[in-house]
């Protein structure tokens, strides 16, 4: 019998650790362009920015980060002299900015933000390295007092409530924040409880030079799971891959270990799920999980909305609203919002109207003629991204789009789509569909498929829940555990939820 099993993925890729194994799933195509076979990184690449310094410390590992600068870039699509902002270390650029296409008042909106949100930031960091507590508690014990009132409206309420409280002028910031931040992964509007929350989460950038925005792990976010692979084989782990596990097996209602695709079982007396909750909750025979936590994640599930199209570049896009000697915007954030063209006089909603009704398309059913995306294009700070004939790694982030197509499948209305999305590249950077070598669009279906993540579902559980109300570590069955992004502190790549579940394990063990 080994001592632990960690089930990494739907799929589910074995882990062991000193006697125990990580199973789990089936192996995936690790080349998300198949025209341009150079470029080898996963179709589910992104930024790392919520790890906590203090997790790596205690493990004793590495990961090279590479910083962006300008980190976020708000383009219109107008000619040069046309609204722009290029947000980075230089804050006087972004001050004058700000000013000049905006006005002074948006300048001390955005400090008093930035400042409130580094004040939570700092407080609220040692309460991701252990248990839970209810909102309320956890504002009690981490958070100071003149903020405490001010965490937990914005635990619970909406992040647009929270960002008028700050009285920007300018609806394309609002908006962006609001996006990027409130709403990226989100099945949720920006008038939705708990919006809040995934925003906080999402400005809880704490690695070091990072300033409190997201960073590039250098040479792709595999190097994270290389990092920790590594560090887990030298700690005596056994990895297994190509190993899908079908049941979690129990004696007596303790855990007892997993039963294998292939026939095989595999004994263990704990067995801890990386994979999101309700893959997890399959693999437990019926009726073994408390009916109440049962009831409670059923209740809190909800589908996907995040769409991802992965592109090979032939070369870099120029964006129009630039001016010659602009600092370069790549390796930033690009953010394309709805209603962006209301700043360059070509009319249409405002910003805000727009992400109001892009919602409300997708709660119909419908495509968004204009979703939020948000654009990566990091092979110029990291130029490992890119193939030997020199075509350039890219992404659009799409929020928000249906699980579900009213009326149409994602079969049928996806190529469609694919082409829309460019096309509104193309009103910010003319010539952008001309540079495309290769594309591969994952809508939410596709990514459930092709990474085995329920509803497709990027956080596992959507981050309106916080705190409490996520799938704890202890599942009330003896020897079962979780430790994924469903649960606390949120869903992303922060490894915390890993961390914490195994000090409950050391705790349950005696250990």
């Amino acid at each position: 019998m080994v001592s632990a099993i960690l089930l990494s993925r739907a799929g589910l890729d074995v882990l062991v650790v000193e006697g125990a194994d990580v199973i789990g799933g089936a192996t995936r195509t690790e080349n998300p362009f198949p025209k341009v076979p150079g470029l080898r990184h996963s179709t589910g690449s992104y930024l790392l920015g919520l790890m906590p310094p203090e997790l790596l410390a205690a493990l004793d590992v590495r990961i090279p980060v590479l910083r962006r600068d300008p980190h976020y870039f708000l383009p219109t699509p107008g000619d040069a002299g046309s609204p722009y902002l290029l947000f980075g270390t230089d804050t006087a650029a972004t001050r004058r900015q700000l000013t000049e296409f905006f006005s002074p008042a948006d300048v001390a909106a955005d400090d008093a933000l930035q400042a409130e949100l580094a004040a939570l930031r700092e407080d609220l960091a040692p309460a991701w390295l252990t248990e839970p507590l209810p909102v309320e508690e956890t504002a009690q014990r981490y958070v100071r007092p003149e903020l405490r009132e001010v965490f937990v409206d914005l635990v619970r309420g909406s992040v647009a409530d929270y960002l008028a409280r700050f009285d920007f002028r300018s609806e394309l910031l609002v908006s962006m924040y609001a996006v990027t931040d409130g709403l990226s992964g989100l099945n949720a509007g920006p008038d939705d409880p708990g919006t809040g929350h995934n925003f906080l989460v999402h400005n809880m950038c704490r690695l070091p030079g990072s300033g409190g925005t997201w960073m590039i792990a250098e040479g792709g976010m595999g190097t994270v799971s290389r990092t920790f692979a590594d560090a887990a084989r030298a700690s005596g782990a056994r990895i297994v891959t190509g190993a899908p596990v079908t049941a979690i097996t129990l004696d007596g209602g303790t855990a007892s270990g997993v039963v294998l695709a292939d026939g095989r079982s595999v004994a263990a007396e704990v067995v801890l799920g990386a994979c999101d909750p309700y893959r997890l909750m399959g693999l437990l025979p019926d009726g073994a999980l408390p009916t109440a936590l049962a009831e409670r994640m059923a209740a809190a599930r909800r589908t996907g909305t995040t769409l991802k199209l992965n592109l090979a570049l032939r070369g870099l896009p120029r964006f129009s609203c630039l001016p010659e000697g602009a600092p370069s915007p790549f390796g930033s954030t690009i953010h394309l919002l709805p209603g962006s063209a209301s700043l360059t006089g070509d009319g249409g909603e405002s910003p805000m109207a727009a992400l109001r009704a892009m919602w409300a398309d997708v709660q119909a059913g419908r495509l968004p003629a204009e979703p939020t995306i948000e654009w990566y294009l990091h092979t110029t700070v990291d130029p490992s991204l890119a193939d030997p004939a020199g075509h350039h790694s890219s992404a659009l982030f799409v929020q928000s789009v249906p699980y579900e197509l009213a009326g149409t499948s994602w079969a049928e209305a996806l190529p469609g789509y694919v082409d829309r999305l460019v096309e509104i590249c193309e009103r910010y950077a003319p010539g952008t569909g001309d540079l495309i070598a290769d594309a591969v669009p994952l809508p939410p279906p596709g990514i459930e498929a092709h990474f085995g993540i329920t509803g497709g579902h990027i956080h596992h559980v959507d981050n309106t829940v916080s705190f409490t109300d996520r799938m704890p570590y202890a599942t009330g069955i003896d020897g079962v555990y979780a430790g994924s992004a469903g649960c606390h502190p949120a869903g992303s790549v922060i490894g915390a939820a890993g961390h914490n579940a195994a000090q409950r394990i050391l705790a349950d063990l005696g250990r």
